[in-house]
């Protein structure tokens, strides 16, 4: 636990994951609350509470660069309180609109989401030396698991004893707290060698939206998607036995499992391929359709929990490692992007399969397409060109450019 301790110890780091803790909490509670919500107060079906949240989920995915962005040239603080404001109007809204309104009110604050996870990520990047960010992204991501494992189940608990707009108005005012919270610690993007990268300027995309940025952005996708259907695999296969209300216990072993694997992964000595982590959580997910009860589900599930939060972190990792200070932000919000997207289509997928052949079908196709976007990753990692060796007449084009710049 040395290693944790040593990232806790850097000032500023402990205050910063307390506090976006809180905000991913909400976040990954909005889903719900927003079903919930329509299903509920407005009285209407599962179908328009899904297209509340598809809107929300395009926000989110189209938002994501654009607020990234955003932080690289304003910085945090600037973008934090505007989209605070956006979430405080939203939310304080939400009771009072329609249900076309609020499909369009969803999409809006889906692009203006409160940008946690990009500025944490930046900034841990920031704060740590290069020894010590794997045991950073690595409580980063477990982290995620616990923000999963106790905002929906917050949700339903309260639910239970208050209106659905109450509710909502909740986790609206947890967003806003948490981010409001960043906002006011106002972290640092950018190390102190790092410190001269906006007076560069930004590098064009082409420069490091590369293989390997593709690479990585593949797996973060694949990565979600499969996650994402695993929920919904998990369901299906209680169902089928009766043993729905044991889905909860089936959860929470799966996230202490990733909880657990997490922090193993990052007191390693050495860091994984991101692309090894992602094979392992794909091939042992595979099998987890064998089981038929929830006792031998939660053992099933054990070996994908212990590779989930590494194969976050991996994918967390090397996203700070390949993007230049200057566009940090933009690549974060990529990648948000890339695993809102996963998470979207995770769940049409496995159904699919689950409703063309079993719920064991179900861990199948979420598993291969874990393997798939491994295999992606790797082939895409290892075509990456190799670097021609400089030339004279290349060595005389750098150096006039540079006096031009320098002019």
């Amino acid at each position: 636990m040395t290693r944790y301790r040593q990232v806790l110890a850097v000032p500023g780091m402990a205050s910063l994951l307390g506090i976006s803790l809180l905000a991913r909490t909400a976040i990954t509670a909005v889903v719900l609350a927003l079903t919930m919500y329509v299903v509920l107060a407005l009285e209407m079906s599962y179908a328009a509470a899904g297209g509340v949240t598809a809107a929300l989920t395009a926000g989110l995915a189209l938002g994501g660069p654009l607020l990234g962005r955003m932080v690289d040239w304003r910085g945090p603080r600037a973008v934090l309180l505007v989209t605070v404001v956006v979430q405080v109007v939203f939310w304080l809204s939400v009771p009072i609109l329609p249900y076309g309104m609020l499909l369009g009110a969803a999409f809006a604050t889906g692009l203006l989401m409160v940008p946690v996870q990009p500025v944490t990520r930046q900034a841990i990047a920031a704060l740590t030396p290069a020894g010590q960010r794997r045991a950073a992204f690595a409580l980063e991501s477990v982290q995620g698991e616990l923000s999963y494992m106790v905002g929906p189940s917050v949700v339903i608990l309260c639910a239970a004893e208050m209106s659905p707009g109450v509710v909502a108005w909740g986790v609206g005012a947890a967003i806003v707290a948490g981010g409001t919270g960043i906002a006011l610690l106002n972290p640092p993007l950018r190390a102190e060698d790092e410190a001269d990268a906006g007076a560069a300027g930004r590098p064009p995309r082409r420069e490091w939206l590369g293989v390997e940025m593709i690479a990585v952005l593949t797996m973060a996708f694949g990565t979600t998607t499969l996650l994402s259907g695993v929920d919904l695999a998990i369901v299906a296969t209680l169902e089928e036995v009766g043993q729905v209300s044991w889905a909860a216990v089936v959860v929470a072993v799966f996230g202490l499992a990733s909880v657990a694997g997490g922090l193993a992964y990052g007191a390693l000595p050495r860091p994984l391929p991101t692309w090894l982590l992602l094979g392992l959580l794909g091939l042992v997910t595979v099998p987890a359709g064998l089981a038929h009860d929830w006792p031998w589900l939660c053992v099933a599930l054990v070996g994908t929990g212990l590779c989930t939060a590494p194969a976050l972190s991996a994918v967390a990792d090397a996203v700070s490692r390949l993007a230049p200070a200057s566009v940090r932000g933009e690549a974060a919000g990529l990648q948000s992007s890339a695993q809102s997207a996963g998470f979207a289509l995770g769940s049409p997928i496995v159904g699919v399969a689950i409703d063309a052949s079993v719920p064991a079908g179900g861990f199948a196709a979420a598993g291969l397409a874990g393997l798939a976007a491994a295999l992606t990753g790797c082939l895409l990692s290892r075509s990456r060109p190799t670097p021609r060796p400089p030339t004279p007449a290349r060595l005389e084009s750098a150096r006039r450019t540079q006096a031009t710049h320098v002019r």
